[in-house]
């Protein structure tokens, strides 16, 4: 018999669907082979065991009892599907009725988020305590403007401001208290964290993953299917016939003209023109993951992060370069150092190279980084100041 957990996961799959226009509930929308909500409890039922509880449109209860099964295989005891509500509130209202007596903390899941890592709902379930509740986040990227009808009014300081996720956690005594509070205010929020607050509880946030974005678009669901379909099959990777370091050489070039501030180096450069291009347009950074991939021989940057991978616009580079490292270290690689230089008039940058080069070192798990800066007297596009080039040299080793 299976141990009874103190953690439940309530999977809510009861929504119409009617953005995705797809002629079912969203939940049931086929993704691949397996439906949304079937690639949702595939991530549920990885992670660490919990009462499974799966919020289902009325008339569909049976086709989740299906999903459900499939996806838990010896776990099937632990899961339950429940009928949900006219909306969201009531819907997760009839899954903390059906919970067991042994659970102390709650997770609360969209279906739609149907490619969460299960790395992130248990990081979500270890990090809630008895007093607050828990949500994954990630940085906004996009540069947001207020705006009124069509004139734009002024720009929104972003670093205030995190896209929520799910599974959200919550300490259960205080989410039922919360629920029963919203109940007889009648008021609707947006998420669980939102109702949880209102009732007067701390929410804290930890890092999210990109892959946990919410399906409820086309454009979301086509996103969906190519990240599932672009993951090759695994292959072992042969051990590296040399024994010794290896040395890459990465370059790149940007021009000025992107939106916002400019990034370069991992750091914001307030009031610099941006570099354009399909993510922030580090010049730096890239560079830095071309050298790289070249030493341990795993392609370029195009091939891991170009624009046949939307979950990569926008993204900084600490995501650029942490997710670099994970591919030299699943390869055997780890890093030696990196040393970069950039040819441009602008930023000066004697004045933050330290703390560039401490944002880079953290990013590739604290190997070290270097950082120069150099005019060309004028000379070419960079003394023109039209962009800026970047050429960089990286060290990896069999580790």
């Amino acid at each position: 018999m299976l141990p009874v957990p103190d953690t439940a996961i309530i999977v809510v799959a009861a929504g119409s669907g009617t953005r995705l226009d797809a002629g079912a509930p969203k939940a049931f929308v086929g993704i691949d082979t397996h439906s949304i909500l079937r690639h949702a409890l595939d991530g549920v039922f990885a992670a660490s065991p919990a009462q499974v509880i799966v919020v289902a449109p009325a008339g569909f209860e049976g086709d989740a009892e299906t999903e459900l099964r499939a996806a838990a295989g010896d776990r099937a005891d632990l899961g339950r599907v429940v009928t949900g509500g006219d909306t969201r509130q009531e819907s997760v209202a009839a899954g903390l009725a059906a919970l067991w007596g042994d659970v102390t903390r709650v997770l609360v899941h969209d279906a739609a988020r149907a490619l969460t890592p299960p790395e992130i709902i248990d990081a979500v379930a270890q990090a809630v305590d008895g007093e607050s509740g828990v949500i994954p986040t990630l940085p906004v990227v996009d540069t947001l403007k207020r705006v009124d009808g069509d004139a734009v009014i002024a720009p929104v300081d972003r670093s205030e401001l995190a896209a929520a996720q799910t599974p959200q956690g919550f300490p259960r005594a205080l989410l039922e208290a919360a629920y029963d509070a919203a109940a007889a205010s009648a008021i609707e929020y947006t998420d669980d964290a939102a109702l949880f607050a209102a009732a007067g509880h701390l929410v804290r946030q930890i890092s999210g993953s990109p892959r946990g974005f919410k399906i409820t678009t086309p454009a979301g669901l086509e996103r969906a299917r190519h990240l599932l379909t672009a993951v090759p099959a695994p292959v072992a990777v042969p051990e590296p016939t040399w024994s010794g370091p290896r040395v890459g050489l990465g370059t790149d070039v940007h021009a000025f003209g992107g939106e916002g501030n400019l990034w370069l180096a991992g750091i914001e450069w307030p009031g610099e023109r941006a570099l354009s291009g399909h993510s922030d347009g580090d010049a730096v950074a890239h560079a830095m993951v071309d050298a790289l991939l070249g030493a341990a021989g795993l392609g370029d940057i195009g091939e891991h992060f170009g624009t046949a991978h939307p979950e990569y616009a926008g993204a900084h580079a600490d995501v650029f370069l942490a997710r670099t490292r994970e591919i030299l270290a699943e390869a055997g690689y780890a890093i030696g150092n990196v040393s970069v230089q950039f040819q441009g008039n602008r930023p000066r940058f004697s004045g933050r190279r330290a703390e560039a080069e401490r944002v880079l070192s953290a990013a590739l798990g604290g190997a070290p980084v270097s950082v120069t800066a150099t005019t060309t007297d004028g000379l070419g596009f960079p003394g023109r100041g039209e962009g800026i080039a970047v050429t960089a040299v990286a060290m990896v080793h069999p580790g």
